[in-house]
């Protein structure tokens, strides 16, 4: 979205570096008609120690090498044409690791020095610092730790500085910088300035720099940042970014010298501002300003009013989404005449939006969406130039009923998700004749589609979205509708008749969970080869899968799953090499698995559950698709054994083969399954979100967020969001022999075992105790024999067991969590005892009290009366004690509060660990 411009930026300043750089060599080449071909020796052997010291895994230094003396033609090197000497070394975004070689300091004439993007580690060496050619330093990006050389206040030709997340680095005192007099960017993103002393003097002693970040800096730390005697001076700053360093609005002390009329762009995101001064509306260049994520409240009228000088005559772009904004949109805005793009999404706005925001002449962008606004449409509106209007999460009923919106002719975007539009389908929107993208999901719409909806704008749309509604009837064709890479979502209603015709330019399609029916020949129609995300899943499909989606080379999810899709997979789908997501789940499929599937070398979630495959489970699955983290098999016909491969999927977190008719013995190599060993998740930032399409300003989320039915806690349960966060192992409903291998207790890491209805057999490992994050563990109805391992009172998150029905002896070792489970968990163990069961253990009888010594049948009379004085004088001590102990605290006043305040004391302690005994039993039963 556009509020992540400059976060965008900073990524890719890598590349423009790069660019600058291939600039910088045209200036510094020298005469082209004069050409040297060799190099100096000392400067090759400065090269190639450097390179000796560093990994190079994608061989980008193979040209580097000892017999090819002209170093000029090795990649990344730019040499001097009349001097031969090394200008320039260009190895940015080249996977490279290893120490920065001290070597390189005898590239005396180097003039640009990009390292940024790869993995050096170690120190930044001081030598870097004699480099005094140098116009261009760039390590952004990299693993390099400790204090930023002073000696680099040496380079003083330096014009551009880029040391952005260089890794974990410091600067103490930042007076090297002010020998940089020709510094014109500075970005020092992630470095520590929490002892940098002066710091802002510093800054605006550079007097041509235009362009500084400062991200993550750790400047609310900073004790003193700037002397009295600069509070008075100009800065030349054009660009300054402060993002994400806790600020309070204390810091507009010292931010007041960094800025002046040729600020063009101010970034405050991620702080803790609670308003901005009024200094800041005098700002009469400023056309960019972004305020997002500041997590302190602020009013938003008090907040226009103090931007309301001639900043708000220059001001194009307002970003002040994620923030803590109260109060209305006031009629205030009426005076930023220039902006263009104005977001306020979710924060708490409410009240009536002002009918002045639609009288912004230029206004082109609008997000208050998240929000308790209502009244969005006014009487005024159709003067607004807005192409792109989202009010998502407002309180809108009253948009459908008013007049005024066939004057909403400007508008290309209309994003109204989970407004209050329902339940009748807004014919108002066919009025936005220039409508290219509608988002009208999640409105409670339960209709059907008004006749030439469909045909308001042909070839236009490149975004629909009518998902989790409840609407009805037939889809028609599409082919025509839609422009270039276009995406289409009309999941989650009750659309019904056959799949619709689409264009081949689609780059999504999603038309799951509704009732559509017959077969999926119209795959063979779409041939442009564009389309990425195909889901066609719940519905009543039928027939075979076509041999024809080798048409689909750049596709990445394919889900038909829950149909009544049958016959044999095609070998087709084996061209289909970007595929990282394949759900194939409770259809008819039948047959062996293709070998042309082990060519989909990237798939990472394969799901081909409940089908009636058959044959030997294949072993190219753990040999080609190494990037598995989800391999579901279950309730199919495959039999053989376990193949050893699969212990190669390092990256698997799930392994379903439940309720097949496999047999052997469990695989030991199982502990191979690192993801299940590592504490964390490899696979948590790939596998939620497949991919997503931002287009222009908003960005509609085409994530797809994976899910499969997985059996949890004795239940089937579908799984749908963290799904990438769960690990677990179901090997249940076979006919799998053998021991349960102690290898397997090594997955510390694992959430979910179980190894049901089997015949495996012997003991428990003694050290499964050590799965301490099991969640679930189910080893029914197998033979097992032997004792519960005492191991298991360690299982403290345990909240499923089921060891019923084996040949299980012993006692229940003692533990809260084994003793909270039902009995019924433990039956069929004829051997077992002790609590939850009934069975008493051997030993656990109480024994019988031994009669008194002396006492005889006659003299019970006389024990009856030393009885009798006993507790007479038991009595009459406490009665006296107690009116001793009350006596006093009555007489003395500093006992008596002595006395209670150790009472409230006491009472307050029990109190806390009554609450915390509750809170754990209650989430041992809702486990």
């Amino acid at each position: 979205m556009y509020h992540c411009v400059f976060i965008i930026f900073s990524l890719l300043l890598p590349s423009l570096e790069t660019t600058i750089a291939n600039q910088l060599v045209v200036v510094g080449g020298g005469d082209d008609n004069v050409v040297i071909n060799k190099c100096l020796d000392k400067e090759i052997h400065a090269l190639l120690h450097f390179k000796a010291l560093l990994k190079d895994p994608n061989g980008i230094l193979s040209t580097w090498k000892d017999d090819k003396h002209n170093c000029c033609k090795w990649l990344g090197v730019t040499c001097n044409n009349q001097t031969g000497h090394v200008t320039g070394l260009d190895i940015g975004l080249c996977s490279l690791e290893g120490e920065i070689s001290h070597s390189l300091a005898n590239l005396t004439y180097l003039n640009h020095l990009d390292l940024s993007g790869n993995s050096f580690h170690g120190t930044i060496p001081r030598s870097i610092g004699s480099l005094t050619e140098l116009r261009f330093l760039s390590l952004s990006n990299n693993s390099l730790y400790g204090t930023i050389p002073p000696e680099f206040g040496n380079l003083t030709n330096l014009q551009w500085l880029y040391l952005g997340f260089v890794g974990r680095c410091r600067v103490e005192n930042p007076e090297w910088l002010s020998g940089l007099s020709y510094l014109e960017e500075l970005v020092m993103n992630g470095i520590s300035l929490a002892k940098a002393t002066h710091w802002v003097d510093v800054i605006l002693s550079l007097r041509k720099l235009n362009f500084l970040s400062l991200q993550s800096c750790e400047l609310s730390q900073v004790m003193y940042p700037y002397s009295s005697s600069f509070l008075n001076s100009s800065s030349s700053i054009e660009v300054l970014g402060l993002v994400n360093n806790n600020l309070t609005s204390s810091m507009y002390h010292w931010l007041f010298p960094l800025t002046s009329n040729k600020l063009h762009e101010l970034y405050l995101s991620r702080n803790m501002l609670d308003g901005i001064p009024n200094y800041l509306g005098n700002l009469c260049s400023l056309k960019t300003f972004f305020f997002m994520n500041n997590s302190v409240v602020v009013k938003f009228p008090d907040f226009l009013k103090n931007l309301s000088g001639c900043t708000s005559l220059a001001l194009q772009s307002l970003d002040a989404s994620y923030s803590q904004f109260t109060g209305s949109l006031s009629d205030d805005i009426q005076k930023f005449s220039s902006l263009n793009i104005l977001s306020l999404s979710h924060n708490h706005l409410n009240g009536t939006i002002s009918g002045k925001l639609w009288e912004l002449p230029k206004l082109k962008v609008l997000d208050v969406s998240f929000n308790y606004l209502r009244g969005a449409i006014s009487e005024n509106i159709g003067k607004s130039k807005a192409i792109i209007i989202n009010l998502s999460k407002n309180s809108i009923e009253g948009v459908a009923s008013t007049d005024h919106m066939s004057n909403l002719s400007h508008i290309e975007y209309a994003g109204m998700s989970s407004c209050k539009l329902g339940p009748n389908f807004p014919k108002w929107i066919q009025t936005f004749k220039n409508l290219t993208r509608l988002d009208i999901s999640n409105n409670g719409i339960s209709d059907t589609i008004p006749l030439g909806f469909w045909d308001m704008w042909p070839s236009k749309l490149t975004h629909l979205n009518l998902s989790s509604n409840n609407i009805s009837g037939q889809v028609p064709d599409l082919s025509s509708n839609f422009d270039y890479r276009s995406v289409i979502d009309l999941s989650s209603n009750r659309f019904y008749g056959p799949i619709p015709n689409v264009s081949s330019t689609l780059v999504s399609l999603n038309l799951s969970r509704n009732k559509f029916s017959g077969e999926i020949s119209l795959l063979c129609q779409i041939v442009g080869g564009l389309l990425q995300f195909l889901d066609l899943s719940d519905n009543f499909l039928t027939g075979q899968l076509p041999d024809c989606v080798w048409h689909f080379k750049d596709l990445k999810v394919l889900n038909l799953g829950n149909n009544y899709l049958s016959g044999m997979l095609p070998t087709s789908l084996g061209y289909l090499v970007q595929l990282e997501a394949l759900y194939l789940f409770n259809n008819n499929f039948s047959g062996e698995l293709s070998l042309s599937l082990k060519n989909c070398t990237k798939l990472n979630f394969l799901d081909l559950g409940a089908n009636k495959f058959f044959g030997n489970i294949p072993v190219w699955i753990g040999e080609s698709l190494s990037g598995l983290y989800a391999l579901i098999l279950r309730s199919n016909h495959f039999f053989g054994t376990i193949p050893l491969q699969l212990c190669q999927l390092q990256k698997l977190q799930i392994l379903d083969l439940s309720m097949n008719h496999l047999h052997g013995t469990i695989p030991s190599c199982l502990n191979n399954l690192t993801s299940m060993v590592q504490y964390g998740f490899s696979q948590v930032d790939n596998v939620h979100h497949h991919f997503s399409w931002s287009i222009d300003i908003f960005s509609f989320d085409a994530a797809y967020v994976d899910h499969a039915m997985i059996m949890w806690q004795g239940a089937e349960r579908e799984f749908i969001r963290n799904l990438g966060l769960l690990k677990s192992i179901d090997l249940s409903s076979n006919n799998l022999t053998g021991k349960i291998p102690y290898e397997l207790t090594d997955l510390y890491e694992l959430f979910a075992l179980n190894l049901s209805k089997n015949n495996i057999l012997g003991e428990i490992p003694s050290q499964i105790g050590l799965m301490k994050k099991l969640l679930a563990l189910d080893l029914s109805r197998n033979n097992l024999s032997g004792g519960i391992p005492s191991s298991m009172t360690q299982m403290t998150f345990l909240g499923y067991l089921d060891v019923s029905c084996n040949n299980l002896s012993g006692k229940i070792p003692s533990s809260t969590q084994l003793q909270s489970f039902e009995p019924s968990r433990y039956n069929g163990n004829t051997g077992l005892c002790g609590p939850p069961l009934n069975k008493k253990c051997p030993g656990d009888e109480k024994p019988e009290v031994p009669p008194v010594i002396g006492r005889s049948e006659g003299d019970g009379e006389g024990v009856d009366e030393v009885e009798r004085w006993f507790y007479i004088g038991g009595g009459t001590g406490f009665v006296t004690g107690f009116w001793i102990a009350c006596g006093a605290l009555l007489l003395n006043r500093q006992g008596r509060h002595a006395f209670f305040q150790f009472y409230d004391s006491f009472k307050g302690w029990v109190y806390a660990k009554v609450v915390v005994l509750i809170a754990n039993l209650q989430k041992v039963v809702h486990k």
